[in-house]
């Protein structure tokens, strides 16, 4: 029992055993495209990390033209 105990402390201190999950990088997100023209990102064409639907207007794949 001590010999368990021992060993589950030392695998938590040294973080053995853990599963974490990777953290994604977050694509982009432009409130608007006022904000994506300041951080020099416009046009964005679809596909593009920071593209959206609701930021292209008349729906041809570009937005913030």
């Amino acid at each position: 029992m001590i010999r368990r105990t021992v060993a589950l402390a030392g695998a938590l201190a040294f973080g053995v055993g853990i599963a974490t999950a990777p953290v994604a990088a977050a694509e982009p997100y432009y409130k608007n495209c006022k904000e994506a023209r300041a951080a020099g990102a416009a046009p964005i064409h679809e596909g593009e990390p920071g593209y959206r639907s609701g930021l292209d207007r008349d729906g041809d794949g570009i937005a913030c033209e």
